[in-house]
């Protein structure tokens, strides 16, 4: 008997324990670099005619994310560039040959929760800006700059690495409305990134 009462309060003790373990989300300070595929695609302000390009895209993030037990909500921001450069196509408007996409920039709100003990689900979205620059091959006519600002969303996996480190997978979207002053209508981005990173 008695050895079954030390068995069931052993139990008691290390159940709750172990959902904890099983539960915890990520909270904390985090910083981190990441790097991925990017594509982009330009359309002319009336939607008949497109042009994309494909690049990599590389960049620091950090951010702040409150954990709730199996939960948690965060804020982050980002700083990225990446080398896409769109060819338009002779029927675009605009009297441009192209379009380059430079640095990037992002603040939003992020929410997830704990798949396993170490990984975890979230999804964010929030206000990105683009820096772009139309210019000409032939150099006739004078470069374009623009700063662009959107709507960018995604979701991704967090995964626990030895001490501080975590991982990350991460796909998200962004769209930018009326590119310089709407002479080239919208332009949207999609991109696949991973990274590493340290928690405080």
């Amino acid at each position: 008997m008695r050895k079954i009462l030390v068995a069931l309060a052993i139990g008691s003790i290390a159940t709750p324990a172990l959902a904890q373990e099983q539960s915890s989300a990520p909270g904390g300070f985090h910083v981190g670099a990441l790097a991925g595929y990017e594509g982009l695609d330009v359309e002319s302000g009336d939607g008949s005619v497109t042009a994309d390009a494909d690049s990599a895209v590389y960049g620091i993030t950090a951010g702040y994310d409150l954990s709730l037990g199996s939960a948690f909500v965060g804020v982050e921001g980002e700083l990225s560039t990446s080398g896409g450069t769109t060819e338009f196509p002779s029927s675009f408007a605009g009297a441009r040959d192209g379009l380059d996409a430079d640095g990037q920039y992002y603040i939003g709100a992020r929410a997830g929760f704990a798949l396993t003990p170490g990984i975890a689900a979230y999804g964010k979205i929030g206000y990105t800006a683009l820096d772009t620059q139309a210019f000409t091959s032939a150099g006739s006519l004078e470069e374009l700059d623009d700063n662009a600002g959107g709507l960018r969303f995604g979701g991704g996996l967090l995964v626990q690495l030895p001490g501080p480190l975590e991982g990350r997978i991460e796909y998200r979207r962004s769209r930018y409305k009326d590119v310089l002053d709407s002479d080239f209508g919208d332009l949207t981005t999609d991109q696949v990134v991973a990274g590493i990173g340290l928690r405080f």
